[in-house]
């Protein structure tokens, strides 16, 4: 497996050495990005020397010419180790700040990660760095806390890092989790269709996207391999997925069931809206102070028909439904041939479209159901896919 290790400028840095030694001892292929305060305790000569890789720093850097090594790096990283982190390099990542090597691939990243904090006992317990720890939790981003003791400046609490050891195992948990869906196809559908009414209206939804963005991003995370059909969604589409974009439901029906027979999974999380104008204009229709009326014909049903054409396939549904009338997903899940429906509830306002949290109540063909709670959309997409999994 291939690690990068990320080391940042906390006195604990010299302790990267003795992890990548154990990382490459496990039989893995360590490469380290230093941040630039990282260098004030240890340099790029020494993890070099010590992996026989190159070491960077800046994000310039391209130890192969004309490579972008952050892209390189990120693509071809199993998962990233950052170890020690300080609250700096923290709060950086979880606002998106991009301004050294390491900051800037885990921008990248799609691979698992696993962050080992070292600092001040009052740093680590600060409110800004708390909240960038919940919000980088929220984004699938495993951590391994510090340790209590004494630290460097002389105070005693909880900010020693991790143990060599503890750090090796939570790597290596990382690494098996993320081959869960290994060689397991995906296919996703995901956000909102356009129906045209002329040549510049149309009919959707509100649907963002940020469901079936988290759902590509998790099945990656687990090592599957995914495409995704989707529609002109805001939320972006994960590095390593393979992006086919359409406008309206019948390009989404006809790419799918080309698409279909090649899939082990087929999840339906996309908003497809249920009719499309007969006989859209081809221009611009011009304001009628009698009104309009729009003669409006059913979309097809896309994942039953997906259901149909790849029969071997485990194929899921999304429903969005103002109730959790669980009756209405069974009769659902029978007619369209599914292994199950996750339902969410959109009459929620804390999980409704365009949110950054969910909650699904996931029903199975036998009638059984297990729900997710709360959670971000990414956490609850992993929590579904798991599931899945489980039940085959």
């Amino acid at each position: 497996m291939n690690i990068v290790l990320g080391v940042s400028g906390s006195i604990a840095a010299y302790r990267a050495a003795d992890l990548a030694r154990e990382l490459m001892r496990a039989g893995h292929t360590v490469r380290v990005c230093l941040t630039d305060a990282a260098q004030n305790f240890v340099s790029t000569v020494l993890f070099e020397t010590l992996t026989g890789q190159p070491c960077l720093v800046d994000t310039f850097q391209e130890p192969i010419p004309g490579r972008m090594a952050h892209i390189d790096w990120a693509r071809q990283a199993d998962a990233i180790v950052i170890a020690p982190a300080t609250a700096n390099t923290i709060n950086k990542i979880a606002q998106g700040i991009g301004d050294n090597m390491l900051t800037t691939l885990m921008l990248v990243t799609t691979k698992p990660v696993l962050i080992a904090p070292a600092m001040n006992p009052n740093m680590y317990l600060d409110d800004t760095v708390q909240a960038s720890i919940s919000l980088l939790k929220s984004r699938g981003v495993e951590f391994i806390e510090p340790t209590e003791g004494d630290v460097a400046c002389g105070e005693h609490g909880q900010g020693k890092l991790a143990s060599i050891p503890a750090i090796v195992a939570a790597t290596q948990e990382l690494l098996t989790s993320s081959d869960l869906l290994s060689g397991v196809r995906v296919l996703i559908t995901s956000g909102p269709t356009q129906e045209p009414i002329d040549a510049v209206r149309y009919i959707s939804n509100r649907s963002s996207g940020k469901m079936g963005a988290a759902v590509a991003k998790a099945a990656l995370r687990l090592g599957a391999t995914v495409t995704v059909v989707s529609g002109p969604q805001d939320a972006p589409l994960p590095l390593g997925a393979t992006v086919v974009p359409v406008r309206t439901a019948a390009e989404m029906h006809g790419e799918v069931l080309s698409l279909a027979p090649d899939f082990d999974w087929i999840i339906g999380v996309a908003a497809v809206a249920d009719y499309h104008v007969e006989n859209p204009d081809p221009g611009k229709m011009r304001r009628n102070p009698d009104g309009i009326q729009l003669s409006l014909a059913p979309n097809p049903d896309i994942i039953a028909d997906a259901a149909r054409a790849n029969p071997k396939a485990t194929v899921i549904g999304f429903a969005a439904e103002p109730s959790q009338d669980p009756s209405i997903a069974q009769e659902k899940i029978s007619r369209k041939g599914l292994f199950a429906i996750a339902a969410n509830d959109i009459s929620n306002s804390e999980i409704g479209f365009s949110s950054d949290n969910n909650r699904l109540n996931l029903i199975f063909a036998d009638g059984s159901s297990v729900d997710s709670g709360v959670h971000s959309k990414f956490q609850v997409a992993t929590w579904l896919l798991r599931e899945i999994r489980a039940r085959l």
